[in-house]
């Protein structure tokens, strides 16, 4: 019998309301690969080349806080020209 990866969401930061529960919600493909959006705009994503890329905080007191629950170590995250590129070599290569 084959092993189906089912595509799957959830919410990652730990809300009490649901209300913003709703806009921290990651993504993961049949392949494993996982996307992490604060309200509709790509933060991170996970990848088997390069693991775990966050993007730094242009945004809200809001996204930072979605950002803390996906990557608290902000030396560890990236501008938006690396992760893109980051992206690209990930997602967008044939």
């Amino acid at each position: 019998m084959n092993d189906i990866k089912i595509a799957s969401k959830r919410i990652y930061c730990d809300y009490s309301s649901g209300n913003y529960g709703v806009n921290a919600l990651s993504f993961k493909d049949g392949q494993g690969r996982e996307f992490f959006f604060s309200y509709d705009t790509l933060v991170a994503f996970r990848s088997k080349k390069n693991g775990l890329v966050c993007l730094k905080n242009y945004w809200s007191t809001t996204t930072g806080r979605h950002l803390n629950c996906i990557e608290p170590d902000h030396k560890k995250r990236v501008n938006q020209e690396n992760f893109d590129k980051l992206y690209q070599e990930n997602f967008n290569s044939n």
